[in-house]
């Protein structure tokens, strides 16, 4: 099987929709970089391409897709809405407008902050109207990931949560049990925590297998049912990444990498941080 078709895997989301589950996350880019990254990345057969308002850098990433000469209906888009927009009607017609597309695949509301309901029912909307195949939540969790499964007509298909493996969120992924949410994993390799690289199972598994303890982890966040989207402006560590195809962790070894866990984030988001971003409202058009 050539490695375009072995990217080419995918999961199957609650709603039918088939989502490739390894991509290239554009966290942190400014728009030329990620540019090329995603140019990179298709370039390399990867098919999944996510994106935010918030990271400023959406035309960035429309170039990228425009100059790669990939079909956009083979390429799986997703995208955020950051919460300063979360009341604007034009929200997604505008978001559609950076990126250079008529519709995204996937779009989330970015954070549980601000008024979200709206958010969520522009989400809800617009998968109504066909400006994208499903939609998401991101980062929430506790009494407003369980407010709003009560409260929306549609449930998400997809969360985008931190994970790796120090850290699994299993009390979020227990509310989300029964609606058969897909993670999408954040910070997969664990923000770049040599402690975690430097795990003695990850040192065994990488010899064992001829791969690095990144390439190790990225192996493990797909079997465990994750979507992982790392993100790399360098050609060679964006093919490596997705150099994860041609082997497999047996049960054992999933089981002994399932100790290291120890439920510790790199991310705390708290109430109080989580309300600020409401009030943080960047001009999204003004990037290049």
């Amino acid at each position: 099987m050539s490695e375009d078709k072995r990217m080419a895997e995918t999961f199957t989301l609650n709603n039918g929709v088939k989502m490739p589950v390894i991509g290239l996350g554009t966290f942190l880019m400014d728009p030329d970089h990620a540019e090329q990254a995603v140019y990179d990345a298709l370039q390399a057969g990867y098919r999944l391409i996510d994106t935010a308002n918030g990271y400023m850098n959406e035309k960035g990433v429309g170039r990228g897709i425009k100059k790669s000469g990939v079909r956009r209906e083979d390429i799986f888009l997703s995208t955020k809405l950051w919460p300063s927009v979360y009341e604007d009607p034009n929200a997604v017609d505008d978001t559609l407008a950076r990126l250079g597309t008529d519709y995204v695949d996937l779009l989330f509301i970015h954070q549980p902050s601000g008024n979200w309901e709206a958010g969520y029912r522009q989400l809800e909307k617009a998968l109504k109207e066909g400006k994208t195949k499903a939609i998401g939540i991101s980062n929430f969790h506790d009494e407003k990931l369980r407010k709003l499964l009560e409260i929306t007509d549609v449930k998400p298909q997809v969360i985008q949560y931190e994970n790796h493996p120090y850290y699994t969120a299993d009390d979020v992924r227990e509310i989300l049990k029964p609606y058969d949410v897909r993670f999408m994993a954040w910070y997969p390799l664990g923000h770049g925590d040599k402690s975690l690289m430097q795990e003695e199972v990850f040192a065994k598994l990488a010899r064992k297998y001829g791969k690095s303890p990144a390439q190790i982890i990225l192996r493990w966040h797909v079997q465990f049912g994750n979507v992982v989207i790392p993100g790399s402006t360098n050609p060679d560590h964006i093919k490596a990444n997705a150099d994860i195809f041609d082997f497999a962790l047996t049960d054992d070894e999933m089981n002994e990498i399932a100790k290291i866990n120890e439920n510790r984030r790199y991310y705390a988001g708290t109430p109080e941080q989580e309300a600020r971003y409401a009030n943080i409202r960047p001009d999204f058009n003004s990037q290049k």
